[in-house]
């Protein structure tokens, strides 16, 4: 091992102690869901927004609001509804009419964590405001832009199976959003543990904060020193090109993909990957951590044709033949 990657594993092991403790601390309250936590950790390593999709009742908003917790940080939850107003989110001019000014009234926005619970609920002028704040990391209140503090995050969730009073996400918001994840069932053995722990009516165990936003911060500048290999920059970018023009790499897609994934994708599957070592302790990235998760950067990326959705075929089946047709370095 070169003296750089020695002193690159080094900083990975030092910058993530409180990574163990912090997952501990989290399972305190919250039965399973491990991927569900790891995803949430690479979103708040990397920067990036995350989005959780899944039926009611998996323990979507009761696992960030637990993650929030072990974190010193500023946290909101927001839960949108179809009433919801731009201002009711970012903030508002109040006029007063003693002294005849206008004064700034910040709104929920302006924190640190952003539990942004059933984001489909909210209408278009939300979610243009909401994109704003996603991409530039600030807001606009009349004529004037006020910066976000860093770190700034937002959680969404989004129930899939409840369409009325929803409205879809543009194609420009989901591509922000880093990561999607779908949060599946429990096996029968967490739910009997679930059973265990949460059939009471007292309070649930409240957790400590583990971790602080410096420290956080501090953990992304050593994730982006972490090494990627150019067979994995390659790889990476196979990946992604495959999802435009799979013909070109013997994948028999025809017809199946309406609009592949944009550049924004390999960016975000390299850090992605990057963050994947980094909890796992590594200061390089291997082709697993690539695998591991990019079926989470990419499911909402790839637009599905009009004939594969006639056959019952989703993005993530496109995603996964991808990966199974691609060499590996």
């Amino acid at each position: 091992m070169s003296i750089l990657a020695q002193q690159t594993n080094n900083q990975v092991q030092e910058a993530r102690q409180w990574v163990e403790p912090l997952i501990s601390e989290v399972s305190k309250v919250v039965v399973g869901q491990k991927k569900l936590v790891h995803r949430l950790l690479a979103g708040l390593l990397c920067n990036g927004h995350v989005l959780l999709e899944g039926v009611p009742g998996l323990a979507k908003t009761l696992t960030v609001r637990t993650l929030a917790s072990c974190i010193r940080t500023g946290f909101q939850r927001i839960q949108f509804t179809p009433d919801l107003l731009p201002a009711d989110l970012i903030g508002t001019l109040i006029y007063n009419p003693r002294d005849g000014e206008f004064t700034t009234k910040l709104g929920p926005i302006f924190s640190n964590l952003i539990l942004a619970d059933e984001i489909n609920r909210a209408p278009a002028k939300v979610q243009s405001a909401l994109l704003e704040a996603m991409q530039e990391r600030q807001v606009t209140i009349s004529d004037t832009s006020y910066p976000l503090s860093d770190p700034f995050l937002v959680l969404a969730t989004q129930n899939p199976i409840e369409q009325e009073g929803t409205y879809q996400l543009p194609e420009a918001q989901l591509d922000r959003f880093m990561l999607k994840v779908n949060v599946g069932y429990p096996t029968r053995e967490e739910e009997r543990e679930i059973l265990n722990a949460m059939a009471t009516s007292s309070p649930l165990l409240s957790v400590q904060p583990m971790v602080s936003s410096e420290e956080v911060i501090h953990a992304r500048s050593v994730v982006n020193s972490i090494y990627v290999d150019d067979r994995i920059k390659d790889y990476i970018v196979n990946i992604v090109w495959a999802t435009r023009d799979p013909a070109a790499y013997k994948l028999k897609l025809d017809g199946m993909i309406r609009f592949g994934a944009s550049p924004r994708a390999t960016i975000y599957l390299t850090l992605a990957a990057k963050a994947q070592a980094f909890i796992a302790g590594r200061g390089y990235v291997t082709p697993q951590d690539v695998k591991s998760i990019g079926l989470d950067v990419l499911r909402h990326r790839i637009g599905v044709s009009y004939e594969a959705e006639a056959e019952s075929v989703t993005s993530e089946m496109i995603v996964e033949k991808i990966f199974a047709g691609l060499a590996v370095p």
